[in-house]
């Protein structure tokens, strides 16, 4: 992994919690087809790509509606 835990951390208000759920349902649209939003060879695990897209700032946590 090219970034730091904490840098990727900062983009999920600070809650591994919230990383680790915005990862997996990441993780598994990459496994179910969906195109990857960073450029990495076919056999890194969905879940390192789910990752690296979130540090990079291409996928974002949605924030519930009041």
């Amino acid at each position: 992994m090219k970034q730091a835990i904490q840098d990727i951390l900062d983009k999920s208000d600070n809650s591994v919690y919230k990383l680790v759920i915005m990862a997996s349902k990441r993780a598994l649209e990459i496994a179910e087809g969906q195109p990857r939003l960073v450029e990495m060879d076919a056999n890194i695990k969905p879940s390192t790509v789910a990752l690296e897209e979130i540090a990079a700032g291409k996928v974002q946590r949605q924030r519930p509606k009041d």
